[in-house]
């Protein structure tokens, strides 16, 4: 858990500097119609931090396996309207969710760690997969569609 802590605080720290090294044009383009911005990808972010906070927390203590309950990104990304705000507003979100997250990951005991969730189609993994899954979800967009990292 200790690396996976570790990657969260370096994004934590990164994410904020690279946004405010771009320009508005930059970060509010959106690759093509039906795509997202870099304000979107942040945003999306945001809602995926939202959902696995809460996914984080019940997994502790709800009933054997927790059953993950999927949601709209797209319908999350446009109803909150992410293109139309300051970056400073969705960086300071998506900062806080993710500092509240490394909270959470903190205090997880480590016989927890095991527990199940149902991530989809009876398919099971542990508290830890999920933890990791989330990380890897934020690196494969900060690297690919917002940092441009191949």
């Amino acid at each position: 858990m200790q690396n996976i802590i570790d990657q969260l605080n370096l994004w934590i720290n990164k994410v904020p500097v690279e946004f405010h090294q771009m320009s508005e044009l930059e970060i509010s383009r959106r690759p093509a119609p039906q795509k997202w911005s870099k304000k979107e990808i942040l945003g999306h972010l945001c809602d995926s931090a939202i959902n696995n906070l809460e996914r984080f927390i019940k997994v502790q203590y709800d009933k054997v396996p927790f059953v993950l309950t999927p949601y709209d990104q797209v319908q999350w990304v446009k109803i909150q309207g992410y293109q139309e705000l300051p970056i400073d507003e969705i960086l300071n979100l998506w900062v806080s969710l993710n500092n509240k997250i490394l909270n959470v990951i903190k205090n997880i005991p480590n016989e927890k760690l095991a527990l199940q969730c149902d991530i989809g189609n009876n398919e099971l993994m542990t508290l830890q997969w999920l933890i990791q899954d989330y990380l890897e979800h934020m690196e494969h967009h900060i690297k690919k569609q917002i940092l441009n990292i191949a």
